[in-house]
C-alpha cells in the first residue's frame, strides 16, 4: 500500500478514537457507520456494534490506565481503513472529507436560522445567526440603556 493511504489510515483511525471519547460521538458514529458499510444497509448494525464495541473497550483502557489497550484499539482500526482503502480507492476521498469534519475546530453546520422582521421601520440592531456567544446590546451613548454608562 502506498505511503499516503497509510497516513491516511493512521489519521483515521487516530481521529475515529479520539471521537469516541467526545460529546460529538453520536455524530461521528452515523458518519463512521455509513463510511463503513459504504451503503450496504444490511452491514450497518454490524459495524454500529463493532463501533460501539470498540469506544467500550477504549473506555475499559483509560479507566484501567492501559495505553496498551488503547493502542489496539487505534491498532484494530488503523488496519480496518487500511482493508476498506485497498479493497475500494475511491473511500480515500471520502476519508479525507470525514476527516475534515471530524477534525477539532471543523465547522457543524447545525442548520438554518431564518429571522422575519416585520412591522416597518426597525430603530435598533437586528442580528442572525446560528449561534451567538457573549454579545452587549444597546446604544453606549445611552446612559440608562443595557450598553450605556451608569
Amino acid at each position: 500500500m502506498d505511503a499516503e493511504l497509510t497516513a491516511l489510515a493512521t489519521a483515521g483511525a487516530t481521529a475515529l478514537v479520539q471521537q469516541m471519547a467526545t460529546d460529538g460521538w453520536a455524530q461521528a458514529r452515523r458518519r463512521l457507520v455509513a463510511y463503513f458499510s459504504r451503503g450496504r444497509s444490511e452491514d450497518e448494525e454490524t459495524v454500529e456494534g463493532e463501533l460501539e464495541e470498540a469506544r467500550a473497550d477504549l473506555a475499559a483502557a483509560r479507566v484501567a490506565d492501559d495505553a496498551d489497550a488503547a493502542a489496539d484499539v487505534t491498532a484494530e482500526w488503523r488496519n480496518r481503513i487500511r482493508r476498506t482503502l485497498r479493497a475500494d480507492p475511491a473511500a480515500a476521498a471520502e476519508l479525507r472529507t470525514l476527516l475534515d469534519e471530524l477534525a477539532p475546530g471543523a465547522v457543524q453546520r447545525q442548520g438554518d436560522v431564518n429571522n422575519t422582521i416585520s412591522g416597518g421601520v426597525q430603530h435598533d440592531m437586528v442580528i442572525q445567526a446560528g449561534t451567538v456567544g457573549s454579545i452587549h446590546l444597546g446604544n453606549p451613548g445611552d446612559p440608562g440603556g443595557p450598553g450605556g454608562r451608569r
